[in-house]
């Protein structure tokens, strides 16, 4: 007996550093899970959108609330983010782009990601509905259903999948407005629903050409096997034109002066400008400079909205 007890206690200090390296190890394939690079951009479109809708004096502005939003849809995100990496990690194997995801690298497993991602949907979910209210619970849910049930699929059928996924990718400022008012009943709110939905298309278009081979091999139909160079018009020049104006009609509702008007003006036209080289010479050299263009204009878009507000 005093040997079998001996040789327990010599086993378990061996196997506690394995289990502390196997979770060592998979905390950074479950971050990568959560497409952090995607979760900042929703972040700051939720923030925009909370405190633009946000009421009353601006100094009892409701820090907590704030906090409370951004967290719950941090974690929606991130579980939406999960769940269709798993939904489409044998895909993702395919791409050069996707092939180091954790579950397609198979440094996960992808039931541990399924439990994850369904963790953290429906943790953000209840946080939101407990700590904020209903409204931005249930639109942070449908956002995800959308995404996962209607997009995700529609990419393998579908080049019009675009138009379809830049729906439920509008949604970070009604969730914002909604957690701010309990309401998304405001013309400003669908004005910021539509300046992000259109953004979405340059943003994703520019990545669609940079890797249009990857997405090929992997069967997704982001662009027609006709007609390619006119898709790309449509879906780049076409919502870019439209988001300069959209941009300058949000600025004129939330009664920005002249220099909120000057700023957009001089970020649309930038962007436009990026959208015409990458429609005019349809290269992966200028699909990188539009990529990187969309990913400025947003932030200093919605910073220039909120200075203007304050």
């Amino acid at each position: 007996m005093a040997e079998s007890s001996t040789s327990a206690f010599r086993i378990a200090p061996a196997t506690r550093p394995a289990a502390f390296t196997t979770l060592r190890a998979a905390v950074p394939a479950l971050w990568t899970l959560t497409k952090p690079e995607v979760n900042f951009l929703i972040v700051i479109a939720a923030f925009a959108g909370f405190y633009l809708g946000c009421p009353g004096n601006p100094h009892s502005f409701p820090f907590s609330r704030l906090f409370s939003t951004l967290i719950g849809t941090l974690l929606v995100a991130s579980g939406t983010g999960a769940l269709n990496q798993y939904l489409e990690h044998s895909f993702d194997a395919r791409m050069r782009r996707t092939c180091r995801r954790p579950i397609a690298a198979g440094t996960l497993h992808p039931s541990t990601a399924r439990w994850f991602g369904i963790s953290l949907s429906i943790g953000g979910a209840a946080y939101l509905a407990f700590t904020v209210n209903a409204l931005a619970s249930l639109l942070a849910v449908l956002t995800l259903t959308s995404y996962l049930f209607l997009y995700t699929p529609l990419k393998r059928k579908t080049p019009l999948c675009t138009l379809v996924g830049a729906l439920p990718g509008a949604m970070p400022p009604l969730i914002g407005w909604a957690a701010a008012s309990n309401s998304i009943a405001g013309g400003m709110a669908w004005i910021l629903y539509a300046a992000l939905f259109l953004w979405q298309f340059p943003h994703f278009m520019a990545i669609a050409w940079i890797y249009r081979e990857d997405y090929a091999r992997a069967g997704y139909r982001i662009f027609p096997v006709k007609g390619e160079s006119r898709f790309l018009a449509w879906l780049t020049l076409g919502p870019s034109a439209a988001l300069f104006v959209a941009s300058l009609v949000a600025v004129a509702a939330d009664r920005g002066g002249m220099l909120s008007y000057c700023a957009t003006a001089v970020l649309g036209a930038l962007l436009l400008h990026y959208a015409s080289l990458q429609v005019l010479h349809r290269s992966r050299i200028a699909a990188r400079d539009l990529l990187k263009a969309t990913i400025i204009y947003l932030p200093l878009e919605f910073l220039i909205l909120a200075l203007a507000k304050g």
